[in-house]
């Protein structure tokens, strides 16, 4: 088993159980206690948990994330591309439904573009920015989904607001990603974000993903929306044909904007 695959099962446990002795992963991974040491150390470092003795725990508060990843970087990051998915997407939407938006910039794009159109919608979004976008329509319903709200981030995250999903019937799930990967799906690097991301995907009867062509082949720490739970996927022509080849080969809906 490669490094990385242990780290997203290890942390997929503590998500689960929030914390866990050494002894319990080293046997549920079949690796020697050495190597999950040297594993819980290396994500400790990265701030993905915290070491305690005998084993590891989630943490209730991480250092501030890198300059890359916070997202007003990520917004003005190949804009033009997130701008031609969004549209695209917008146009999917149809009056009467209900939809989830997450807090992504390219979710941002696709609000700045569906708040001029004329249509009624009911729409749940963690995304701060994306919600006051929202508000702008009066024919819109905006539910911002509740949670804590991190440095460098525009998105609340975390389970606490999640029972609004199970009080209302969602059609649509329109979410962007860290990175795509065919084993795994879509991928983010926040596994508290991802936490939310899978709960609300679980609420909603269909599922499309926002890619620009710089996620598709890139891999995260840890997976939400599994690949056959993707009903379509909207990407930019800067996508590569063998890639857009394979994703339809595996049964899914490929559009290029």
């Amino acid at each position: 088993m490669f490094s990385e695959e242990r780290r997203k099962r290890i942390l997929d446990y503590l998500i689960r159980h929030n914390r866990a002795t050494v002894k319990e992963l080293a046997e549920i991974l079949n690796v020697s206690k050495v190597t999950l040491r040297a594993d819980l150390n290396s994500m400790e470092s990265e701030g993905l948990l915290q070491r305690t003795h005998g084993g590891a725990t989630l943490i209730e508060s991480r250092p501030e994330l890198p300059p890359t990843t916070s997202f007003s970087v990520r917004e003005k990051t190949n804009q033009a591309e997130k701008r031609a998915i969004g549209k695209i997407a917008a146009d999917m939407v149809s009056t009467g439904q209900c939809i989830i938006l997450d807090a992504s910039s390219t979710c941002l794009e696709m609000a700045r573009i569906l708040v001029t159109q004329q249509k009624r919608l009911t729409i749940l979004t963690n995304g701060i920015m994306t919600a006051l976008e929202l508000r702008e329509n009066p024919q819109f319903t905006v539910i911002l989904i509740g949670g804590i709200l991190r440095l460098g981030s525009a998105g609340l995250e975390g389970s606490l607001g999640t029972h609004i999903l199970k009080e209302i019937n969602v059609d649509t799930m329109y979410t962007s990603a860290n990175g795509f990967v065919y084993d795994d799906g879509l991928t983010d690097f926040n596994v508290y974000e991802v936490e939310l991301k899978k709960s609300m995907a679980s609420s909603a009867q269909k599922i499309v993903a926002l890619l620009d062509h710089t996620k598709i082949g890139r891999s995260s720490i840890a997976s939400f929306v599994a690949p056959q739970d993707i009903d379509i996927i909207i990407t930019d022509s800067g996508a590569a044909e063998e890639d857009l080849v394979k994703l339809r080969q595996m049964g899914l809906e490929v559009v290029v904007a």
